[in-house]
């Protein structure tokens, strides 16, 4: 019975984890920026100790570009861009701890049992503690103001992370919702 609680208790961490397997999303911008003069933009090398998987970068260029050409914005070398596109990368090691508590009950059809000299189960409870370890994957991007080196967007995106073409599904769908936010100007 043990053995059956703890595998439901395991699976009931994974259901939770699992519902964070989307990137949840967070953005700002400077409402004052001059969003009507960024038409290009230049992907900004990586920060030294930025490295990601190449699978992970390749999703995350080919995202950038396809998205923010949704936007009306084009590709352009680094001294001819509008806006730098600078990302960081973090990976932390994360403890989930879940307790349940067991009445006794619950698992045999809810009535006591009991089996020769030891009589009845009253229903005392047990107590379960799980702990599951994951790493949690935080990716920001910012665009910069190329002229005046002013941040003028930050997306941060945060997701589970595990498995490269895993997370290259993770850095595509982080990439879209934060660059849906950009406030792009009408032209």
């Amino acid at each position: 019975m043990k053995t059956i609680f703890t595998f439901l208790s395991s699976l009931s961490v994974l259901c939770i984890l699992s519902s964070c397997e989307t990137v949840s999303v967070a953005t700002n911008h400077d409402p004052a920026a001059s969003w009507a003069s960024y038409h290009t933009y230049a992907l900004a090398p990586a920060s030294k100790g930025q490295t990601m998987s190449p699978v992970a970068e390749a999703a995350l260029r080919d995202s950038l570009r396809t998205e923010l050409a949704k936007k009306g914005l084009t590709e352009a070398s680094g001294k001819k861009a509008d806006l730098d596109i600078v990302r960081h990368v973090f990976i932390q090691q994360k403890i989930s701890v879940q307790q349940y508590t067991d009445w006794g009950y619950g698992y045999h059809g809810g009535w006591p049992y009991g089996y020769g000299y030891y009589g009845m189960w009253p229903g005392a409870p047990m107590t379960y503690t799980d702990v599951t370890q994951y790493h949690e994957g935080t990716m920001v991007i910012d665009f910069v103001d190329a002229r005046t080196k002013k941040l003028v967007f930050r997306g941060v995106g945060k997701a589970v992370v595990g498995g490269s073409e895993g997370n290259a599904e993770k850095i595509r769908e982080g990439v879209a919702k934060m660059v849906a936010e950009y406030p792009a100007a009408s032209h």
